[in-house]
């Protein structure tokens, strides 16, 4: 630990001893400076006025925390006295004074401390000019320096210290903003997990809960058609865990290899709607205008649109069948999936898309609005539910709302 660190935390943990020490030290210059003859070195006794105000000024320097003008003044007053009644007015005599303009200096701004130092140096020259003895006018003076200089020095080191304490503040404020940025993006990941297991999770279950119905239904009087469709469940559940295992993945240890097979695209999309037809929902995948190259974000987000609609339309609208729909025009993606009115069901029931609780929609939306698109479902005028999604097919292209309105909002700044 160097001295700087010491003293530093003996400011800070010790004041009090501190205090106790700087008063037995100006108590020891104080009676040296009444007891001194400075005309030839000797000591003598002091008259009982000269003790009394030196008493009386060291002991006024230990209210400077409370009272640091009052200090001040009160110290001043007694080293003019001093002054009147000493043969000579010396820096031992104003030591409880110099204390005192320093600490002012360190404790308050730098226009009270500058005014106490020149009030003080004019009022001790003038004492020092008018009852002190004989001699040069510029070593009579001198007491002005002895005046100025604790309060510059003091005026330093508060200065010093600002700066330190401007520095660590700025260092707490990085890091507490560090912690937020973490915290942030922790919050983040973990939204974007849940969604991801949500995705998978729920698609799956639908499709081998539909799978299992269908089996059931089939077992009696079509038990080689029962066995097909459990051999399909059996895949279904084996890609559900393999998924899951792919999205847990992300939650590994840091030291832990990632997966290596890559996000699923609309490439994939004849093997989900296989899978939903197996699953017993008939899906009409239309095409329109030429298809482009979707960049990854978009590509995955499509994906999951689709996916996610298909789920809610095989748990909810059972005996319906659904139309998914790509329409390509220009820099855009218009995606939309719908189905019909499930049969021997109420209008309602296709409106549950998400059912009680459910974050089917809410995930959707979050996805297209994150690539810069919209996400709008609603009901159709047969009583079946439709998704429509209008997505960028480039994150970040100019024409997409978020880049739109962000641009607007510069323009505007």
């Amino acid at each position: 630990m160097t001295t700087t660190d010491l003293w530093q935390r003996l400011r800070r943990d010790h004041p009090r001893l501190l205090d106790a020490a700087g008063g037995a030290a100006l108590v020891a210059v104080v009676a040296q400076g009444v007891s001194a003859d400075q005309n030839n070195g000797h000591f003598f006794l002091p008259g009982l006025a000269s003790v009394l105000l030196a008493a009386a000024s060291t002991a006024a320097v230990f209210l400077h925390r409370r009272f640091p003008q009052a200090v001040v003044a009160a110290t001043l007053a007694c080293t003019m006295a001093l002054g009147v009644l000493s043969t000579r007015l010396t820096v031992a005599l104003a030591a409880p004074l110099l204390a005192a303009l320093y600490l002012l200096a360190v404790r308050t701004d730098r226009s009270t401390a500058l005014r106490a130092s020149v009030v003080s140096a004019v009022l001790l020259a003038v004492t020092a000019l008018a009852f002190g003895p004989g001699g040069p006018i510029g070593e009579r003076l001198g007491v002005l320096a002895w005046a100025l200089l604790p309060g510059a020095l003091g005026d330093s080191v508060r200065n010093r210290r600002a700066h330190l304490a401007a520095i660590e503040r700025r260092a707490e404020r990085a890091e507490r903003t560090r912690e937020e940025e973490a915290r942030r993006r922790v919050a983040d990941e973990r939204i974007r997990i849940a969604r991801d297991l949500h995705d998978v999770v729920a698609h799956h279950i639908a499709l081998a809960n539909a799978q299992a119905g269908i089996a059931v239904h089939l077992m009696d009087r079509h038990p080689d058609r029962a066995r097909e469709v459990l051999s399909h469940l059996t895949d279904a559940t084996g890609a559900a865990l393999q998924e899951l295992r792919a999205t847990v993945g992300l939650l590994r240890r840091a030291e832990e290899p990632a997966p290596l097979e890559p996000a699923p695209g609309l490439d994939r999309l004849p093997d989900l709607i296989n899978a939903f037809e197996q699953a017993g929902l008939p899906v009409r995948l239309t095409v329109a205008g030429e298809q482009r190259p979707l960049s990854p974000g978009v590509d995955l987000t499509a994906f999951r649109i689709v996916q996610e609609a298909l789920t809610n339309v095989a748990k909810h609208a059972r005996g319906a069948d659904a139309e998914v729909t790509l329409a390509y025009t220009g820099s855009r993606l218009a995606l939309s999936v719908a189905n019909g009115r499930a049969a021997g069901r109420p209008a309602p029931a296709a409106l549950r898309q998400d059912g009680p609780g459910g974050f089917g929609l809410i995930g959707m939306r979050e996805r297209a609005v994150a690539v810069g698109g919209r996400l709008s479902a609603d009901r159709r005028p047969d009583g079946g539910f439709q998704v429509t999604a209008d997505l960028p097919l480039r994150t970040g292209s100019r024409d997409t709302p978020a880049f739109a309105d962000q641009e607007e909002k510069d323009l505007h700044r």
